[in-house]
């Protein structure tokens, strides 16, 4: 897999990506100090998110825990929105420091701001892995896809949809993650069945574990959240690494890249314990952690009625979504449904925000 003028592949060394998010804050001036962060620490690539709310939740999506108080979701993410301006200087910054510059888009408006930039490459967020219109306005591109809350059928049915080289990222959508539940003995799997570069996107509290041992299992590119502080009140910040914290782990990486799979066990097993080490590297059978299961349906994508449907309402495109339902709001059908329900009629009341099942149409 080529990124601009970057390969990954066997040989490469572990690309490390700084997942800035939106760590920025919606400020220019802290994007840049991210960006400086990144580089500094040794990151070879930073990413950010191109939040546009309306493609992410529904307003009555709920609220969710952030620094232990409530905050409305759709709120959160509409106060982060910033025009394709604010993410061409991101783009030209981060070149301009010699990074690869990536970015999540959420819908078809942050997925066209994105081809208009002429990116190298796309990643796309785990929830998205299965938002097929998404997929297809982005699909050319090299991609790099997050696997979290996923099945090996979501992730082969998103790989057949593609004509993109891609990547696929390991990764256990929860936050913090426990690294106990990693499973990277996955990686070799998930490498040899679908042919593709691996790597993992960790949201584990330990600094190092997860990305230093997922090198003894193949991983060729590893994600780890980068703030400028973890008090900065950003969604992620709470589990993202501080400046120092994340140079360590980039100096970490590259001794790992230097061991043999079994003197990097070894090593680690002797700091941290067998036992614990046992337990991240797990069984190398793909399932979904326990720490993320109970998301699979309300985290990934569904079928979310934008405004209230009545009985007799005819369903178009503008008044239903493919959002995530989050916890406060049922979930819907699946996205391959789309076709399937469009020009039908509702049987039954559904309200705006509100998943649209089969008990809504039969």
């Amino acid at each position: 897999m080529k990124i601009g003028d970057r390969t990954i592949d066997a040989k490469s060394p572990v690309l490390i990506i700084a997942e800035a998010g939106t760590a920025h804050l919606g400020e220019i001036d802290r994007a840049k100090r991210l960006i400086d962060a990144a580089a500094e620490a040794g990151a070879g690539c930073i990413k950010f998110q191109w939040v546009i709310a309306d493609e992410i939740v529904h307003p009555n999506a709920g609220t969710i825990q952030l620094h232990n108080k409530p905050v409305t979701i759709w709120e959160r993410f509409k106060a982060l929105e910033r025009p394709p301006e604010f993410y061409a200087s991101l783009k030209e910054e981060t070149e301009r420091r010699d990074l690869l510059f990536l970015c999540s888009p959420f819908g078809p408006g942050s997925a066209l701001g994105l081809r208009d930039l002429q990116v190298d490459a796309i990643k796309i967020a785990s929830p998205e892995l299965n938002h097929f219109p998404l997929l297809e306005m982005v699909n050319g591109l090299p991609l790099i896809l997050s696997t979290g809350i996923s099945k090996l059928a979501d992730i082969e049915r998103s790989l057949e949809f593609l004509t993109s080289p891609a990547a696929l990222l390991h990764c256990i959508t929860a936050y913090p993650a426990p690294e106990q539940q990693y499973n990277l003995r996955l990686l070799p799997g998930l490498a040899k069945i679908f042919g593709t570069p691996v790597g993992v996107s960790d949201h584990s509290a330990h600094p190092y574990l997860v990305p230093s041992l997922s090198v003894s299992q193949g991983a060729k590119l590893i994600e780890k959240h980068l703030t400028l502080s973890r008090q900065d009140g950003g969604l992620d910040d709470p589990i993202a690494l501080e400046p120092e914290e994340f140079a360590h782990m980039v100096r970490r990486v590259r001794e790992a890249e230097r061991e043999s799979e079994n003197q990097l066990i070894r090593g680690l097993s002797d700091e941290l314990g067998a036992a614990y080490v046992e337990k991240v590297l797990g069984d190398g059978i793909k399932k979904m952690a326990d720490a993320e299961s109970s998301y699979y349906y309300t985290s990934n994508r569904s079928l979310i009625a934008r405004s209230t449907l009545l009985p007799g309402d005819t369903l178009k495109p503008d008044n239903f979504a493919l959002l995530r339902s989050e916890q406060q709001q049922p979930p819907g059908l699946p996205p391959q449904f789309v076709s399937t329900i469009t020009g039908r009629q509702i049987k039954k009341r559904v309200p705006a925000g509100s998943g649209l099942t089969w008990d809504h149409l039969l």
